[in-house]
């Protein structure tokens, strides 16, 4: 029996070490993406809309990936010109041994939106991603000039991710238990993102499959690090950048989201804050048109987008008419 568990226990250390080795290349995942090559990794990018128009940036959340915003990138591209970016360890991007910091993260994307000539941008962050944008905020104020934070709690309190979740964070036996994890479980573990009775797509099971086990880990320890050391309230407050918060009114993560945007207030008066009824810890899936509906209304006064849209048509038109005159 000692024999037995001492090869047990050998077994799950080498499993310990070969999953917190690895790593993994960036590949496109995803219809229209592609990879940027940046100092700090390969990121994967996919652009909507006209070049033209307003900027809107989205950052998913912890273990998501581009897909999560599907539902609201088209309503979003027909009036602005829309970035969305797989954080590193993330969907297509570079999966490294390290690299996971927020302030790292924000530095990567303010580098995809340098190489694509993005500035003066409505960011827009979902749980992991509040991190970043507000990161992005301080760090790189040119390229932003709004924020919306969707279901990220202000200050440094710990959400509960489940049971599940909870066990691959303990150390070894945590890297063991994702090397073996099923697709059902990691299904059960994405359920409380949503609202109880959330169908989970399959999609985003497999978003959680593509990552290695250190971007799953340092991505969330790094992420606490950063809203322990100020919280993001506090942090968007002194960027001076306006600030739209959204939660779902029926979150299984953060408790109490109505008392949790009243914090947002408190700490940062101005800020706009919407409680999403119906939606849980992700109302960018559970309620694309309302919640892409508070992005548009938030952005920059309306005929400034009225105005690149026009422009971008009267430019269609133009090359329209080109393409007859050349016709025999």
């Amino acid at each position: 029996m000692i024999a037995v568990v001492a090869v047990l226990v050998t077994l799950i250390a080498v499993n310990a070490v070969v999953v917190s080795d690895e790593t993994k290349p960036a590949e496109v995942n995803e219809p229209g993406g592609r990879i940027l090559k940046l100092p700090g990794g390969e990121m994967q990018v996919v652009e909507r809309g006209p070049r033209g128009a307003p900027p809107i940036v989205l950052i998913h959340c912890f273990t998501c990936a581009i897909n999560w915003w599907d539902g609201m990138i088209p309503r979003l591209a027909s009036t602005h010109r829309v970035i969305a970016v797989d954080l590193l360890g993330h969907g297509g991007s570079e999966k490294p041994r390290s690299g996971y910091s927020i302030e790292n993260q924000a530095d990567l994307v303010a580098g995809v939106l340098g190489r694509l000539g993005v500035r003066d941008a409505e960011v827009v962050g979902h749980s992991l991603g509040g991190g970043v944008v507000t990161a992005l905020a301080e760090r790189s104020p040119q390229l932003v000039n709004r924020v919306v934070i969707i279901d990220t709690g202000a200050t440094h309190e710990k959400g509960d991710l489940g049971l599940l979740a909870k066990l691959v964070f303990v150390p070894v036996l945590g890297d063991a238990l994702w090397r073996i994890k099923p697709d059902f479980a990691t299904r059960k573990g994405l359920e409380v993102a949503f609202a109880p009775g959330f169908d989970v797509p399959d999609a985003f099971v497999e978003d959680v499959n593509t990552m290695t086990y250190t971007a799953y880990d340092r991505s969330a320890r790094d992420s606490q690090d950063y809203s322990k050391e100020e919280n993001l309230a506090q942090r968007m407050k002194e960027s001076g950048k306006p600030l739209l918060v959204i939660m779902g009114a029926e979150e299984q993560i953060i408790d109490e989201p109505a008392a949790r945007l009243a914090e947002y207030r408190q700490i940062y008066p101005g800020t706009k804050t919407n409680l999403i009824q119906g939606a849980g810890h992700s109302p960018n899936v559970e309620k694309p048109v309302e919640t892409a509906a508070l992005v548009l209304a938030f952005d920059k006064p309306a005929e400034a987008a009225e105005k690149a849209t026009a422009r971008h048509e009267l430019q269609k038109r133009l090359q329209n008419r080109k393409a007859v005159r050349k016709q025999p």
